[in-house]
């Protein structure tokens, strides 16, 4: 739109030293006019930006942080370049911006506004694993986090089981690494024994593996799941 600039939705790296195997060569392109940038974190989003090597110096960008404790009044100052016309980058801190990521925030302001929103192609752990799984992958819904408590969880799944069957429905979870274990033993613990349960660690990283099995398969595997990123889907 004419006068106002657009909002590019730059994808990042979800494992570490993948940038040559999964972003593609037009972002780097796509966004080495860009000077302004949101980021969850700006620490990692100034190294990331730094291993595109398409700035002289990342000294002369600028960042501002939008993560989960951003609200929603604060987006017109933090998006004000884009409203003076100039174009601005978003960046989670892994994988896709606005996939269950804190800049969801940012490009609903942008359509309020009648701002341009651009999304680069990059990699999406919640995408990837679908594409691994074997599961239904054209009825699936994305659940997000589950409850932290174990018995809230547990009927939580319980009741997303119920769904997967009704609607022949995939169902997706995504877990802070260090409760990995913790939501493995729930569905376990919470699914019929012939729901096809998988779990995709690490996705594109040199530890990746991904597996689907029947709940009743896994309770005879004896395995510990490692401090890294993990999406867990099921069908029932």
């Amino acid at each position: 739109m004419p006068g106002k600039g657009k909002l590019y939705l730059v994808p990042t790296t979800i494992a570490d030293e993948t940038v040559d195997r999964v972003i593609p060569l037009h972002v780097a392109d796509s966004i080495k006019h860009l000077r302004y940038f949101l980021a969850e974190d700006v620490r990692t989003a100034r190294r990331y930006l730094s291993s595109l090597k398409v700035y002289p110096s990342i000294e002369e960008l600028q960042f501002n942080v939008l993560d989960k404790n951003t609200s929603a009044g604060e987006l017109s100052q933090l998006l004000a370049p884009l409203h003076s016309g100039t174009d601005m980058g978003i960046l989670s801190e892994s994988g896709c911006p606005g996939v269950a990521d804190p800049g969801a925030m940012a490009v609903s302001y942008a359509h309020h506004h009648g701002l341009r929103v651009v999304p680069l192609v990059g990699p999406s752990s919640v995408l990837l694993a679908l594409m691994a799984a074997g599961l239904n992958g054209q009825r699936f819904a994305f659940q997000g986090y589950l409850p932290v408590d174990a018995a809230e969880s547990r009927k939580a799944i319980k009741n997303f089981e119920q769904e997967s069957r009704t609607k022949n429905q995939t169902q997706i979870f995504i877990e802070t690494p260090y409760r990995n274990n913790a939501i493995f033993s729930n569905l376990l613990k919470t699914l019929n024994d012939d729901v096809l349960l998988c779990v995709a660690v690490d996705a594109t990283g040199k530890n990746e593996s991904i597996q689907t099995m029947p709940v009743k398969a896994w309770k005879k595997v004896n395995v510990s799941w490692p401090k890294l990123p993990a999406v867990f889907l099921f069908l029932a």
